[in-house]
């Protein structure tokens, strides 16, 4: 008899590690939160592992595939607590990191300190190796120096190397150059090249997101290094990737030399998993409320939106990256009263130890879980599957303190004031996104998950006006659910600095660029593993009008170089600017700054089952909620609703990894694929 095929996928988050296993073709599934052990997150995933393991009845050796996520690169970043990196630049650019944009922290307040450089201006090292702006070579590396140097990084302690040499991303030959002689003299380090990052233009965005990869090497390959211990210690044989910032993932390998590709990858995980789950829904805004924060996106006809840029706290990451925004604290984030007597959320965060007050691990200042606990909306005995058990006391004792400091109305006041402060302040944020796009919340369906999202998904959607919410069959586990649905996937950026125009001027040099771009690409996916299949290259093209300060990224539909035309390009550069600002210069000449390329690696897709038809279901119990007053609230249990099974708000659904919160005025139905879709009733 054949055994079935199952795939895992890990999202390590910081309260909890969250697994997702099941078969290839739907037919069996289960999920498991773990608290996260912040010493030794490996520890965490050995352990959940084991349990889905043991609670399916499988084998180790009948998972095909593991894929995880994780914040561990992203948390040593805020928290500056990485490896010592030593950055070498060409001579006359040492203060490339202190300089960094030349721009004042708060335009209203001279002030406000700038945040403190990545890398301290005393492990930054000068050599004479520059480049030219066309590529050529200026001043060519003196071993000799190099050598020089070399000693000096060594001599002072540091862990990694980051080289950034002017001009380096035009032609990376000379970096790459000094880059092999410190790797040789310094065989200890880590060395990486900001040409083998990633090749665009501006110095410092370039030096940051090299020292970024330095910053976190050391850290991430000790990580992988113990995770691959551990799950080989279980019996595990099969591959291991890692997801990344653009909604893809990568292998073991690539992770281990690139870890600033992984050091967003959980959310963009839940963003690819809303998209696949929630097809017959075209307009979507993502939530996902964890226990440290609460970010969204936006999904159009189930396509992932992008960003060239985002921030990593006070630093811009100059990465693809789905493009997710911070809006909120998160489910363990901190109540508390400033002196001004204002009763604020965040944004720090009781993480999974000492955790909310209710967790009764010795935590004393209480977080939004307590406030969901002390107004009823959660099961003190149901908490994770049970296993863990809340204490409704402590929680209230502590928001009973917070709010006599500022004079509201104990446990119950302090609750619902906190809960009202984080759902003003998502909405405000929500729109103000939205607004910034052009586009109109109504129309629009909040998909909630996170063990938080969709406790507070129908306070947020009835606040900023959106037309309901999707809650998935597994919001808990939900961004470990996006890890095995992702396909492979790496970005590549290319300048190119050319006029185009119809007659095929500067086309040459496109398509070379192209050709020796596409090859590298093809390369490299074909060697991250047997599970992939069909292969796919995107293009996209940074393009304006000469003299112009700003460029539109234009992706030609269905790219194939041999089918790519100037004139193709122009033509749609034109009719996007004329979308955008209502006319076109339609016989100038264009610029192409850069070529940005993505190669997808197919992995066989999941089987994903659907749900049979129930009758109307029947409550589990009742329990009192608060809610404006105190209602007596029927408790259905998530498993029991089948496709078609209708919710009338006020009400709770229970499961294991969430609990769903519908308001009066709103009802739920089951879909096909166990979602539950939450709606306004229309007026009688």
């Amino acid at each position: 008899m054949e055994h079935s095929r199952f795939r895992l996928g890990i999202d390590v988050g910081g309260t909890f590690t969250d697994f997702v296993l099941a078969a290839t073709d739907g037919a069996r599934l289960a999920y498991h939160k773990e608290p996260s052990v912040p010493d030794d997150p490996s520890l965490a995933v050995e352990r959940g592992t084991a349990v889905l393991i043991e609670r399916l009845g499988i084998t180790p050796d009948q998972i095909e595939l593991v894929v995880h996520g994780t914040t561990l690169a992203l948390n040593a970043i805020i928290q500056a607590r990485g490896a010592k990196v030593a950055l070498v630049v060409s001579r006359g650019n040492r203060d490339v990191m202190e300089i960094a944009r030349s721009r004042m922290p708060n335009s209203y307040d001279f002030t406000a300190g700038r945040e403190a450089p990545l890398i301290a201006r005393e492990s930054v090292f000068e050599i004479s190796a520059r480049g030219l702006s066309d590529g050529s070579v200026m001043t060519p590396a003196d071993e000799s120096e190099i050598v020089g140097v070399a000693a000096e990084i060594g001599a002072s302690g540091h862990d990694a190397v980051a080289v950034m040499l002017l001009n380096s991303y035009r032609d990376g030959t000379l970096e790459r150059g000094v880059a092999h002689s410190l790797a040789q003299a310094l065989p200890d380090l880590p060395v990486t090249a900001s040409c083998d990052i990633w090749p665009e233009m501006r110095e410092y965005e370039r030096a940051l997101v090299t020292c970024i990869n330095s910053f976190v090497h050391p850290l991430m390959d000790r990580y992988f290094t113990r995770l691959e211990q551990r799950l080989s210690g279980l019996g595990l044989v099969a591959p291991v990737y890692i997801t990344a910032n653009n909604g893809g993932t990568v292998s073991l390998a690539t992770a281990r030399a690139r870890p600033v590709e992984t050091v967003l990858s959980g959310p963009a995980s839940g963003v690819l998993a809303a998209t696949r789950v929630a097809g017959d829904y075209p307009a979507l805004v993502t939530f996902d409320m964890g226990g440290t924060s609460t970010d969204i996106a936006i999904s159009r006809h189930g396509q992932l939106e992008f960003s060239n840029t985002t921030l990593i706290g006070d630093y811009p990451l100059m990465l693809p990256v789905v493009n997710v925004s911070a809006i909120g604290a998160g489910g363990g984030s901190v109540v508390w009263a400033d002196n001004q007597g204002l009763l604020k959320l965040g944004p720090e965060s009781a993480g999974a130890d000492p955790g909310p007050v209710s967790y009764g691990r010795g935590g004393t200042r209480p977080t939004m879980t307590d406030c969901y606990l002390t107004l009823g909306l959660l099961d003190p005995d149901g908490f994770n599957d049970g296993k863990m058990r809340l204490d409704v006391d402590g929680a209230a004792n502590a928001l009973a303190r917070v709010g006599a400091a500022i004079g509201l109305d104990g446990a119950i006041g302090t609750a619902e004031a906190a809960v009202r402060v984080a759902t003003a302040k998502m909405a405000t944020e929500l729109r103000k996104l939205l607004a910034q796009k052009g586009l109109d919340p109504r129309g629009f369906v909040l998909a909630a998950y996170g063990g938080a999202g969709p406790t507070h998904a129908n306070l947020l959607a009835e606040e900023a006006r959106l037309d309901g919410v999707l809650v998935p069959r597994l919001p808990g586990t939900f961004c470990a659910l996006g890890a095995i649905l992702a396909d492979v996937r790496r970005d590549y950026v290319r300048s190119a600095g050319r006029m185009i125009d119809r007659d095929g001027a500067g086309w040459p040099h496109i398509t070379a660029i192209l050709q020796e771009t596409q090859t590298e690409a093809l390369g490299w996916v074909a060697q991250e593993g047997a599970l992939i299949g069909n292969h796919e290259l995107r293009l996209t093209c940074d393009m304006r009008y000469p003299a112009q300060a700003f460029e539109l990224a234009i992706s030609p539909p269905d790219y194939a170089l041999e089918r790519l035309t100037p004139a193709m390009l122009i033509d749609l550069f034109n009719a996007e600017h004329e979308r955008l600002y209502g006319f076109a210069e339609t016989g100038s000449e264009v610029q192409i700054t850069n070529l940005r390329l993505s190669v997808l690696g197919r992995v066989p897709p999941m089987g994903m089952a659907e749900a049979a038809e129930a009758p109307t279901p029947e409550p589990k119990g009742m329990r009192r909620v608060y809610h404006g007053g105190w209602h007596d609230v029927p408790i259905y249990a998530r498993a029991a609703l089948g496709r078609g099974a209708v919710i009338e708000g006020l009400a709770i659904v229970e499961q294991p990894d969430s609990t769903v919160f519908i308001l009066p005025g709103w009802s739920g139905v089951s879909d096909r694929r166990e979602n539950l879709l939450i709606r306004r009733k229309a007026a009688p």
